[in-house]
């Protein structure tokens, strides 16, 4: 059985909980919450999750791993129902668990691979919490990436998605000066069988020459970007201390579109930022029909603690949720006309376990009830039903 692997947050969390079920194969009577602390409510449901944990295994060891675990240290560690903690930065290493290393470790079959090959961020984000619970950015060395790669592939996986909690600042920390494009280009040249190589979220200032020609012209390489976008309105981001104005967002997209007209973007948005007035609330729900975006993350804004943004003058909470609910209406009516222009459109999709997957621009699609995961299928869908193609 293993252990009971509860994951929160980020890509790179569910990552990570894949090679903590392989580490702890052998421990069943554990239960690690991999938790997140991007936000209060990620905290909030960190804690939720730690209560029922307890609840439904009584007996279990529960030990607290992932960003709150170092964020939220004190609070985490006072709840009665928690036995323990481990290091965001040790949790793959063995020695934190005091178990054996796991002499076959075992990858899960899924349709889809989440590899991270980067870690922490060496930013200083005035709303960003997280340096504290991932560190300084360090990348995976490419021969582990390959590795690793090579590993989900075996085992059945059809699509490999990049991971990291600053993607695109792989490399940096290597002797060569490899960048992320480089990266990407020796995965897919050493697997020409990976019919499908998708990226998570992406920082567009630190996109290099070759991983935007890639983006743009390889067909591997998943036609579906998602950008930490953060904001619309110029003040904002710079007292975000983004690196990015709202230009610059607009020009990469232009550029990448009239290049691949297919593409689909994602972004991550923040709701009521300290001193957001309404004309910047206007310009953060403008820039998603300017930009098209359909796959978007509204977050409302949440001080953490020791950011610069939580000394800065707040909203109203209430003011806060509105926002963020009319910043998620606007996703929402982009989203709806875009899988409106799906239909009748042939599409490529990856079948998944729930009946469901995803096509290559990342539209989920409902599928018939044959279907068997992990098989490749073109559909046409022909209505929309509960916000899916079908």
């Amino acid at each position: 059985m293993g252990a009971e692997v509860i994951s929160l947050g980020c890509r790179l969390n569910l990552s990570e909980s894949e090679e903590l079920r392989a580490l702890l194969a052998a421990e069943d009577q554990l239960v690690v919450v991999n938790s997140c602390a991007v936000t209060a409510e990620a905290v909030r449901q960190t804690r939720q999750a730690i209560r029922r944990a307890r609840k439904a295994r009584p007996g279990a060891r529960l030990l607290v791993t992932g960003c709150a675990a170092e964020v939220e240290r004190a609070a985490l560690c006072a709840m009665p129902e928690v036995d323990g903690l481990i290091p965001n930065t040790r949790k793959l290493d063995p020695r934190a668990w005091n178990v054996a290393p796991a002499r076959n470790p075992g990858t899960a079959q899924h349709t889809r691979a989440f590899i991270g090959v980067q870690n922490g961020c060496d930013h200083a984000c005035t709303f960003c919490v997280i340096p504290q619970g991932r560190g300084a950015s360090r990348s995976l060395p490419v021969s582990a990436v390959l590795r690793e790669v090579e590993r989900h592939l075996d085992s059945g996986a059809r699509e490999v998605v990049l991971t990291g909690v600053d993607l695109t600042s792989w490399g940096h920390d290597l002797p060569n000066g490899a960048r992320l494009g480089d990266l990407v280009r020796t995965v897919l040249g050493a697997f020409p069988a990976l019919g499908r190589l998708r990226l998570s979220s992406l920082d567009g200032v630190e996109i290099d020459p070759l991983l935007f020609d890639l983006l743009a012209h390889e067909a591997r390489v998943m036609p579906h970007l998602h950008l930490s976008l953060q904001h619309g309105d110029d003040l904002i981001l710079k007292r975000m201390k983004r690196r990015h104005l709202r230009r610059d967002a607009v020009d990469l997209v232009e550029r990448l579109r009239a290049l691949r007209p297919d593409l689909a973007l994602g972004a991550d948005l923040i709701a009521g930022f300290p001193t957001e007035s309404m004309a910047a609330d206007a310009a953060n729900r403008s820039i998603v029909h300017e930009l098209g975006i359909v796959h978007g993350h509204v977050f409302p804004y949440s001080p953490r603690p020791g950011t610069a943004a939580a000394r800065m003058p707040q909203l109203d909470r209430a003011v806060i949720k509105a926002r963020a609910a009319a910043l998620r209406a606007e996703c929402e009516a982009v989203r709806s006309r875009w899988l409106t222009g799906q239909l009748g459109a042939p599409q490529r999709v990856l079948a998944e376990r729930d009946g469901t997957g995803h096509a290559e621009n990342f539209a989920r699609v409902r599928l018939a009830p044959a279907t068997l995961a992990g098989t490749l299928v073109t559909v046409t869908p022909t209505r929309i039903s509960e916000g899916l193609l079908a």
